[in-house]
C-alpha cells in the first residue's frame, strides 16, 4: 500500500514500481495507491483497519527547512499531530510494526522541521508496549531523493549556473537511495520495540566539494565555466548536523551499519501537556480562537519544551 496526500507523488511511485515489475525487477506484488491525509484521525483508523497492514514505514512529513520555517503551524499539524494519529490507529488495529523514518535535523533541533521530527521520535518511542513494535530509524540526507540538492545542482548546471551553496563550510551526511532503503528495511525487520536506531553514514561531505564534483561531472570547470555562489544560511539551517545528541550514545549491533542509540537523558517531554497547548494553535477551537494559527505562540510553546530551537520573531 502506498499512502500519501500528494496525488501526483503517489501516482509517480505507483508507476515506477509497476514499470520495475514489468522489467522483471523484484518479486511480483499487488500495489495499491491510497490518497489520504495523516491529519484525518478517523480516516487513518478506517484505512488501517480496512487494509489490515502488518508493517508501517512512516516517512510522511513536510521536510523543506525554509518552507516549514515560513509555515510552522502547518509543519507541526502535519508532522507531529499526523504521527500521533498514525500511532493511535496502529495501536488500535494491532499493527505488528511501525517504523518511523527520522532525520539528523531532529538532534538538538534549531528549526521547526527539526523540532517536529524530534517530537515525532518522542511520540513513537513513548508508544512502545502492547501488540505493536514501535521503533525509530534516524539518518541524514539521501542522494537524489525528492527535494535533495543533487537535482537542484543538476538543474542549475544545465542552465549554465550559477550553482548556489549556502556556506563554503556546510557539511552533511549522505547515502544513496539503495543504501538508505535496504538499511531501513533491515532495521525495521530486526529492530526491537521502543528502540532508536541510527544508520552509519560515514563521514560528512562538504556541500561545496559536491558542487565542484558535479560541475566537473558535466564537463565544466568550477568558477570558470560555472560559478559557485555562496548565498548564506537560510532560516532554520546550520553549518553542521550531528547524528546523535550529547545525551545519546551510539552502540554497535550485530548488523553492519546499523547502530542502536542509548539515551541517557532522564527528562522526558510531557506529550499530553504539549498536545493540549498546541491543539488550539493548529486546530480551530471557538473557546480559544485567538490562538488559532498563531505562529509566534507556537514557537514560544516549542521553545519552552526544546530550548535549542532558534526563535527570532517571538516577542
Amino acid at each position: 500500500y502506498l499512502f500519501g496526500h500528494g496525488e501526483n507523488s503517489i501516482y509517480q511511485i505507483d508507476r515506477e514500481l509497476r514499470l520495475l515489475q514489468d522489467e522483471g525487477v523484484g518479486e511480483k506484488a499487488s500495489i495499491v495507491p491510497i490518497i489520504g491525509d495523516l491529519k484525518d484521525a478517523d480516516y487513518m483508523d478506517y484505512i488501517i483497519e480496512k487494509t489490515r497492514v502488518d508493517v508501517i514505514f512512516h516517512a510522511a512529513a513536510y521536510k523543506h527547512v525554509p518552507m516549514t520555517e515560513e509555515n510552522p503551524v502547518a509543519a507541526i499539524e502535519n508532522n507531529f499531530f499526523g504521527t500521533i494519529n498514525l500511532v493511535n490507529a496502529a495501536k488500535k488495529n494491532h499493527v505488528k510494526r511501525l517504523v518511523l523514518i527520522t532525520t539528523d535535523k531532529a538532534v538538538e533541533p534549531v528549526s521547526i522541521y527539526g523540532v517536529s521530527k524530534k517530537l515525532c521520535e518522542e511520540v513513537v518511542l513513548d508508544s512502545n508496549g502492547g501488540d505493536t513494535n514501535f521503533m525509530v530509524v534516524r539518518f541524514g540526507n539521501v542522494l537524489g531523493s525528492r527535494g535533495s540538492i543533487v537535482p537542484l545542482f543538476r538543474q542549475q548546471i544545465l542552465k549554465g549556473g550559477p550553482v548556489t551553496v549556502t556556506s563554503p563550510e556546510m557539511r552533511r551526511y549522505f547515502m544513496t537511495i539503495p543504501e538508505a532503503c535496504s538499511l531501513v528495511l533491515k532495521a525495521g525487520g530486526v529492530g526491537k520495540n521502543g528502540k532508536l536506531y541510527l544508520l552509519d553514514m560515514g563521514e560528512p561531505i562538504r556541500i561545496s566539494d559536491m558542487a565542484e564534483q558535479m560541475i566537473r561531472f558535466y564537463g565544466f570547470e568550477p568558477n570558470v565555466d560555472i560559478q559557485i555562489n555562496y548565498i548564506g544560511l537560510r532560516p532554520g539551517e546550520r553549518v553542521d548536523e550531528s547524528l546523535w545528541a550529547e545525551d545519546e550514545r551510539p552502540m554497535p549491533t550485530e548488523y553492519k551499519r546499523i547502530l542502536h542509540v542509548e539515551r541517557t537523558c532522564t527528562k522526558k517531554i510531557d506529550l499530553k501537556e504539549l498536545t493540549d497547548k498546541l491543539k488550539p494553535i493548529c486546530f480551530y477551537d471557538n473557546a480559544e480562537k485567538e490562538k488559532f494559527r498563531d505562529s509566534v505562540l507556537l514557537r514560544k510553546v516549542l521553545k519552552e519544551i526544546i530550548p535549542s530551537l532558534i526563535v527570532k520573531d517571538a516577542a
